[in-house]
């Protein structure tokens, strides 16, 4: 699987753009920096975490082996040797290795295989792609104009060969940059009406655009585990999705904090002084009358 690939799909829709980098915010909310791990190297391990399923961090020893700082190495560049060790994919074909024990790997678990981490939203790609190709299809008809894409089609004997000419080179004009292309036919002494517009190309179905970009945008955001008030999703209803605060809290608890938990893995080889922490859940005191 091109990791290329998946960072590139990235762009091609807004909630599967903006879903991974929330998910990593959520996550830096709950994380207390140390000596040993910055925010910004979180950060940018969780964010690589979301998009990939995995997550790599080189380890900074002293000169007794301990291990002081944890720098984040880009997942998209990183690979597993045969021998268990690992490589940092350069530019002009160069490459740098490391020892097993210099990279702390953090993974989701795969049940296919074992070596790299797999994200979750793979299953959603067909419905991602299909998101994408429905809005270029309405841009580009907008871009092209809704007059063009139609045979003009005309039947009378006294049109003229410079009157042909003027009408086929005015039709070609009106056509979109790559896009639909409108024809013009003549043909003398036709039996039907002297001239017909037929549209080949009109795309006036807006329901059938909605219908497509709801469908595979809940398919994404399922994809993500992403709660709807979580992923800017405008409520279809008067009554919203409800106490905001709450779906915060249980999503924070049932999706970011596990996450976390496999990030305190770190905590293993830091020096006990220079180890990461995170925020305590908060605990609501029930009390009754």
């Amino acid at each position: 699987m091109s990791r290329t690939g998946l960072a590139k799909l990235l762009r091609a829709n807004a909630h599967h753009g903006a879903i991974p980098k929330f998910k990593r915010n959520l996550l830096l909310r709950e994380f207390i920096p140390s000596a040993g791990c910055s925010a910004h190297t979180m950060g940018c391990a969780a964010l690589d975490y979301m998009v990939f399923g995995d997550a790599f961090f080189y380890c900074d020893t002293n000169t007794f082996g301990q291990v002081l700082e944890l720098k984040h190495l880009p997942a998209i560049n990183m690979r597993v040797k045969v021998d268990g060790c690992y490589r940092m994919l350069l530019p002009d074909g160069k490459f740098m290795d490391f020892e097993r024990d210099e990279i702390i790997h953090v993974m989701d678990y795969d049940v296919e295989q074992t070596i790299y981490g797999i994200p979750d939203y793979l299953g959603a790609l067909q419905a991602l792609l299909l998101n994408e190709a429905a809005t270029l299809f309405r841009r580009r008809y907008y871009s092209n104009g809704a007059h063009a894409g139609y045979i003009f089609y005309t039947n009378d004997p006294d049109l003229t060969e410079e009157d042909e000419n003027n009408l086929r080179e005015q039709i070609s004009a009106s056509k979109g940059v790559g896009n639909f292309r409108s024809m013009f036919v003549n043909i003398p002494n036709g039996k039907e009406n002297a001239i017909q517009i037929i549209p080949v190309g009109d795309f006036q179905a807006k329901d059938e655009l909605e219908k497509v970009k709801n469908i595979t945008r809940n398919d994404i955001i399922a994809a993500w585990r992403m709660n709807p008030a979580l992923a800017g999703i405008i409520p279809e209803n008067s009554g919203g999705f409800g106490d905001i605060e709450k779906i915060d809290g249980v999503y924070t608890s049932n999706e970011i904090r596990p996450i976390c938990q496999l990030f305190n893995q770190v905590n293993d080889v830091l020096r006990p002084d220079r180890k990461i922490d995170w925020k305590k859940p908060e605990r609501t005191e029930i009390t009754t009358d």
